[in-house]
């Protein structure tokens, strides 16, 4: 690459998560990343790649960071991505070693790129607008170096999402306003949601992150050295005969970007920005996928008696699922579990299956 030329963007994709709120459809052995929810027939973690494909101009400039237990998932459902692209993390030690690594790693084969973080599992229906937004966010990251998150406008005082305050506007192109970051917040309870809505200073954050590669390297050496210091010099180390990443990587701290990054760097700027984005973060996220007839939304066989405001959802054709007399639940029957919960618990449902994974009788249902 010439001096004269643009640095080359690379997005990377966080394909780790466990996806428990989406527990049973979601198991350890097939997390939420990689199952169909919709009708597109792609996965969430292929639509993902084919959204920042078009960004990246090749699907070998996409890198993804997963566990090892995922590892020929992630191969099998990108085939089209280098295998060298692939970065298999020993043991989850959350996002802030997996961007670090990722980024690491971007900067051992171009030193001037710009990175881009995306999450695996998130759902976006305007395509379009979230290239603009994106590359309004690499230009920003390219020409300041500040570290550019990207903002959701909210829609209602939701309490499942953290949430970002924006201050002073530091510049606007295309109708896309950067302003810097006064403060992160994480999930709120309702009526202080509700607050946030009324100021119009908020956005949601999305855990989407951009930023030249350099800075985000210097906000860790300054934020967080020893993680730094750990996980740089095992990279450097780490051959195939004499592997450091394994020894190095169950040390490392378990902690968010948010919290070893963002919260504390003085560079942090967000984009507001609407692009029909969706989390899915658990069962509720259904009646926004797919919309029912009448009150209920539902997948795969279901006979319903005084049944309201219910989702319910089969993966196999051959069963049925048969209610009377409920209100606003979740039932979904996959494989050999059946979940029933009310929709103001799902965000419970991970200390079921915590509660599995404890148990070794019981282990192979989590």
């Amino acid at each position: 690459m010439n001096a004269d030329a643009q640095p080359l963007f690379v997005p990377v994709i966080l394909a780790g998560g466990s996806g428990e709120r989406f527990w049973p459809l979601s198991r350890k052995h097939r997390p939420k990343q990689f199952l169909t929810l919709d009708d597109s027939g792609r996965s969430l973690l292929q639509a993902t790649a084919d959204r920042l494909t078009a960004l990246a101009g090749h699907a070998a400039r996409i890198m993804v960071v997963t566990g090892r237990d995922h590892r020929a998932q992630v191969l099998e459902q990108l085939p089209d991505m280098p295998v060298e692209n692939l970065l298999v993390e020993p043991t989850p030690r959350d996002t802030a070693a997996a961007i670090l690594f990722a980024a690491l790693k971007v900067a051992q084969l171009n030193p001037q790129a710009v990175m881009g973080v995306f999450p695996a599992d998130h759902r976006i229906t305007d395509a379009a607008a979230f290239e603009r937004v994106v590359r309004r966010a690499e230009q920003v990251a390219r020409e300041t170096d500040q570290l550019v998150t990207i903002g959701i406008e909210p829609t209602f005082p939701a309490t499942g999402y953290g949430y970002i305050e924006r201050g002073e506007l530091l510049g606007a192109h295309d109708e896309l306003s950067a302003y810097r970051v006064t403060r992160f917040t994480e999930k709120p309870d309702s009526e202080t949601a509700r607050a946030f809505l009324r100021t119009g200073l908020y956005s949601w954050n999305s855990g989407m992150f951009i930023w030249n590669v350099q800075a985000i390297l210097r906000a860790f050496e300054q934020h967080q050295p020893a993680l730094y210091a750990q996980l740089s010099e095992a990279m450097a180390r780490h051959t195939l005969l004499q592997p450091r990443l394994p020894e190095v990587f169950p040390q490392l701290p378990k902690i968010s970007i948010d919290y070893a990054i963002l919260e504390k760097a003085d560079n942090v700027v967000v984009i507001p920005a609407e692009f029909g984005w969706d989390d899915l973060g658990d069962w509720n996220a259904m009646e926004r996928l797919l919309k029912g007839e009448g009150d209920n939304v539902s997948v795969g066989r279901h006979i319903g008696i005084d049944t309201g405001g219910a989702i319910l959802y089969t993966t196999s054709g051959d069963d049925l699922i048969a209610t009377i007399g409920l209100e606003d639940v979740v039932v979904v029957r996959a494989g050999d579990v059946t979940l029933v919960v009310r929709k103001d618990r799902t965000q419970d449902i991970k200390q079921v299956v915590q509660q599995l994974k404890s148990h070794p009788e019981l282990e192979r249902f989590a």
